[in-house]
């Protein structure tokens, strides 16, 4: 039985995408890739974040999530993640939208635009256990993919 890990999304699978890995013996966070390349703009008031696919998803076990983080390097290029981390279900894996695809969010806080090239390390995913709360009675399934649990 699998316990945690990356595949990659259908759509993506002859396009070359890296597994992330870890890259020393006590790194925390697996190293994140970009599947494609990404202009992304100076930031502007009202912009949206652009979003970086991986062409990647994630499974993990039933008291797990994992989150998105920047790298250490990310903010002296100007990349600033638009929800300051990035939290992931386990049953975001393989739903019915979107198989579960992960998407880094950023905006670019520099005044030039910055092109993200395919195959650069974008961030990484770090895994996690959670605890739930006395009481706590959640049954629902998710119907949706990304940003679908606040409709």
């Amino acid at each position: 039985m699998q316990s945690r890990g990356f595949e990659v999304i259908e759509k993506y699978k002859d396009k070359g995408i890296h597994i992330p890995e870890r890259k020393t013996k006590y790194a925390a966070g697996y190293d994140v890739e970009a599947a494609e390349d990404v202009l992304i703009s100076p930031f502007q008031l009202g912009c949206m974040p652009t979003l970086i696919p991986t062409g990647l998803k994630a499974y993990c076990q039933d008291n797990e999530f994992y989150i998105l983080v920047n790298r250490s390097s990310g903010p002296k290029k100007g990349l600033v993640m638009a929800n300051g981390i990035g939290i992931i279900d386990k049953d975001y894996y393989n739903n019915e939208s979107n198989e579960g695809h992960i998407y880094f969010q950023y905006y670019n806080m520099s005044c030039e635009p910055l092109l993200i090239h395919k195959g650069d390390v974008i961030g990484q995913v770090v895994f996690l256990n959670y605890l739930l709360c006395d009481g706590d009675s959640a049954h629902g399934i998710r119907r949706g993919g990304f940003g679908t649990t606040d409709k």
